[in-house]
């Protein structure tokens, strides 16, 4: 190193420093954009919790990956007040992740839709969905419990499952928002998939949901609307 016309040298231990130093800043790094993968549309401060470190050195990883194009930021309306920043990995950055698993997905399910009928590959997606609800909830006592607390359940699970996911509640209406979906990718060329979460959705509600929004047909979510059957029949406002 140069220092106004001096060579310095610097001892092995500031190296070692150093390259310790670097070590970090990249594997903090890495931990950030393994967490946009799994949660794409991430806050500061949840980007914080998540790779254990405060949201000032957070930021300064987010403007780092965001100005070599691996993370795309927007605003988010999140409730009264100003809109919030999120962010997520952009085409560049999910190619920092193997994709073999997810070709080889692709690859199964074109197979699947080619040698069978579409009626088949929905009741595949069926059975798989309900298999997958079966597991996730054998353990849980559902039926003396009020939808608000199934609800809250059912967000917990879908967050494990690698959803991003907040619950709104107005009149006596349920709103379970899903900012992210771990299956999205699939889903752009095989929309079957969606049959998961909405089984699980079914599950834990008294009353089947409907989509009011879709991230497959153009929103930036999906967007279940559950009403609450017992509010309405009981004439609660």
């Amino acid at each position: 190193m140069t220092v106004r016309g001096f060579d310095v040298i610097l001892s092995p231990n500031h190296a070692k420093v150093q390259s310790r130093k670097q070590f970090m800043s990249k594997n903090t790094r890495d931990r950030v954009l393994k967490t946009l993968l799994l949660n794409q549309r991430s806050t500061v401060n949840e980007l914080a919790e998540a790779v254990d470190i405060n949201p000032i050195s957070v930021r300064h990883h987010i403007n780092k990956l965001e100005a070599e194009g691996l993370i795309e930021s927007e605003e988010e309306r999140h409730g009264v007040g100003r809109p919030r920043l999120v962010y997520r990995l952009s085409e560049k950055g999910m190619e920092q992740f193997p994709k073999r698993y997810l070709d080889l997905t692709l690859r199964i399910l074109r197979q699947l839709k080619e040698s069978l009928s579409p009626q088949m590959v929905g009741e595949i997606f069926q059975e798989i969905a309900e298999d997958m609800a079966e597991e996730l909830t054998a353990d849980m006592n559902l039926e003396d419990l009020p939808l608000e607390e199934r609800l809250k359940l059912l967000q917990k699970v879908l967050t494990r499952e690698g959803f991003t996911v907040r619950l709104n509640v107005k009149d006596n209406d349920f709103y379970l928002v899903e900012a992210s979906c771990p299956y999205h990718h699939v889903g752009e060329d095989y929309p079957e998939i969606c049959v998961v979460d909405q089984e699980l959705i079914s599950r834990f509600s008294t009353v089947p949901p409907k989509r009011i929004e879709c991230m497959l047909e153009g929103d930036d979510r999906c967007v279940y609307k559950i009403p609450d059957a017992e509010a309405e029949r009981s004439g609660v406002n």
